[in-house]
């Protein structure tokens, strides 16, 4: 009986196992996952929950709720993503699908944000004029060359090798003093030093959300956090059909099969280390007609946590996904190159700040400022050093969340560079710092006179928590890049090894979604099972639709 063993357990390999069930005919006992933490990239849970993947004997205070990140959804381009959960059953609403759970959620609380963007001088930018954050602000020159990228075809896209967005741009840096630019790196997690190739991939993608992308009205938001939301009911359905998660085991080397030519890869064996029992070893044999797929790159690698009193202490370690996926490179020619994506933090470093507090006064009060409720999305500081934005969520945003608790999120794009109101790097603040430099920037566009700054030691007062993330490959999967530095999802002459991260490569597609693990999940199951191409999941293309570009383009001119 043939076996699969997924390394890691993010969302993809979750996808992939589904798959293999609901398409492949497989029963869940054929297939067992490896996985060094529970949460991935879609996370979520009390503090006390990470002590075991994130610890760190130094914090203070193991109280509170942690989110590293957020995922936004897109009910138009995940189709993969809403094709597999109809097929997963909700934990929450017994007779309704996890597909059901989160569009039925999303139709009662739509996305419509009101304060986009804030400024120092003006507070929020909705005011009418030519600040007003509707107006894409381009001039005539960043037209130009935006339309040019779009328009490059697929098959141009090595005219983009190692081009960053600022280079493609550098006859027009105009651009990024934009309206636009500032919506769209704080929404999709682009910098200047980020990949030209995946700004036209994104461009194309997501143009249906280019002209509401001020109101992020195509934002798909889930009932609870990701982790909660769509991991655990993936979870529970592998786990009912017999699926075997194994925890706290780290693969550390492909052993290949020595071929003649050396032109098919083929995977016998797997090394391995329990992080939890004394880093013992041991191999697993990989027989002929078993499939291993592997997770060849995860954001949240090397991740590091502090808490309200506690800064984070980097963690200077390489990537223990992209170091295995760089010992098989050893081996074979085709397989990418992940220092590309690895091996320099400055273009993909993110640190984000999870704030608790035991009352809704904090959550109230950022209400009044940016005149809308909880749960619409992003706010973001243009004028902050480090580019500040925050995400307060609808409430409760954790099953166990206590009914007077508040839990909201923020993040810096730039954590290297000091804050306004804390004169010190934003990676070296204390959860408390962090959140007196939230303060200042809520202060300085707060019209009241009863003024949110004379209200700080009763916001103090109600802090649960505040814990720093710093992630320093959050946004790797942007890293500048040249065709071939991503291997193929079931790479040439693979019998038995596929790739399924947002660091392999398809074409179309866009990373730093879901839809891109779970398509990769897709393609290298029915690859392995013989299902034919004509049956993967069909794509929308909307950059083919007249009604759609002709939105677009008049948003570039507004």
């Amino acid at each position: 009986m043939a076996k699969a063993y997924m390394i890691g357990t993010g969302i993809g390999n979750l996808a992939a196992g589904i798959y293999l069930i609901r398409d492949g005919g497989w029963s869940g006992d054929q297939i067992t996952m490896f996985g060094l933490e529970k949460h991935g990239a879609n996370d979520g849970a009390e503090v006390s929950a990470y002590e075991s993947e994130y610890g760190n004997p130094e914090l203070s205070n193991n109280k509170g709720f942690l989110a590293k990140g957020g995922r936004m959804l897109n009910e138009e381009t995940y189709e993969n993503l809403w094709d597999v959960l109809r097929s997963v059953p909700s934990l929450d609403n017994p007779g309704q699908s996890v597909t059901d759970d989160i569009l039925n959620f999303d139709h009662a609380h739509p996305t419509h944000d009101v304060a986009r963007l804030m400024d120092r001088v003006d507070g929020i930018r909705n005011k009418g004029d030519q600040k007003d954050y509707s107006h894409m602000q381009f001039n005539n020159q960043d037209r130009f060359l935006l339309t040019k990228l779009m328009m490059l075809p697929e098959s141009k896209e090595p005219q983009l090798n190692d081009v960053s967005i600022e280079q493609w741009f550098a006859k027009s840096p105009h651009i990024f003093t934009t309206n636009f630019w500032y919506m769209w790196q704080t929404t999709f997690a682009f910098k200047k030093e980020s990949s030209a190739t995946e700004l036209r991939r994104y461009m194309n993608r997501m143009i249906l959300e280019f002209s509401r992308i001020n109101t992020l009205a195509g934002v798909t938001r889930t009932p609870y956090n990701q982790y909660e939301s769509i991991i655990l009911p993936m979870r529970k359905y592998l786990t009912d059909h017999g699926v075997n998660f194994v925890n706290n085991r780290k693969i550390t080397e492909f052993e290949f099969k020595d071929t003649p030519l050396r032109d098919d890869i083929i995977v016998t064996g797997l090394k391995y280390e329990e992080v939890d029992n004394d880093n013992q070893t041991g191999e697993i044999e990989i027989g002929e007609n078993d499939f291993v797929f592997d997770t060849n790159g995860a954001i949240t690698d090397s991740s590091s946590i502090g808490d309200l009193n506690t800064p984070i202490k980097e963690n200077m370690e390489y990537a223990p996904s992209a170091a295995l996926w760089k010992q098989a490179t050893e081996h074979f020619y085709n397989l990418g190159n992940p220092d590309k994506f690895f091996a320099d933090r400055k273009q993909s470093e993110w640190l984000s700040f999870t704030v608790t507090t035991n009352n809704h006064f904090l959550l109230n009060e950022i209400s009044r400022i940016t005149q809308q409720e909880p749960g619409n999305a992003l706010n973001t500081w243009i004028d902050s050093s480090n580019l500040l934005s925050i995400v307060v969520h609808h409430q409760p945003h954790f099953h166990t969340q206590k009914e007077n608790e508040t839990v909201f999120w923020g993040y810096v794009m730039y954590p290297r560079r000091k804050g306004d109101y804390v004169d010190k790097p934003f990676i070296e603040m204390t959860g408390k710092e962090m959140l007196e430099e939230l303060l200042g920037h809520l202060a300085a566009v707060d019209p009241a006179r009863d003024n949110i700054s004379d209200h700080t030691e009763e916001i103090m007062d109600s802090i649960v928590n505040v814990i720093p993330a710093y992630m320093p490959y959050a946004s790797a999967l942007f890293n500048r890049r040249a065709v071939g530095d991503r291997p193929a999802v079931v790479p040439k002459n693979s019998k038995n090894l596929a790739f399924i991260s947002q660091f392999a490569e398809m074409p179309f597609d866009m990373v730093f979604t879901e839809q891109y693990s779970f398509r990769c999940a897709q393609v290298a199951v029915y690859h392995f099972m013989g299902i034919p191409d004509s049956e993967l999941t069909p794509l929308h293309h909307y950059e083919k639709q007249p009604k759609v570009l002709a939105r677009a383009t008049k948003t570039m001119f507004r």
